[in-house]
């Protein structure tokens, strides 16, 4: 959750995007249910994460 809030610090997310993502993330129970964030979401979290010269698994994208 410290990335995240980093990411929201930074204006690389927006409240709302912050807010879903970090409420998917802690509501999911595993790796699987959090691979099921919605497409929207990941988006947002991929561009924030380029901008911040920070690597996510490709494995990881949709």
């Amino acid at each position: 959750m410290q990335l995240l809030d980093e990411m929201l610090s930074l204006n690389l997310l927006t409240p709302d995007q912050h807010h879903e993502i970090g409420s998917w993330v802690s509501h999911s129970k595993t790796p699987d249910k959090i691979m099921q964030m919605p497409a929207h979401l990941w988006r947002a979290l991929e561009m924030a994460s380029l901008l911040m010269d920070f690597d996510v698994d490709p494995s990881l994208r949709h």
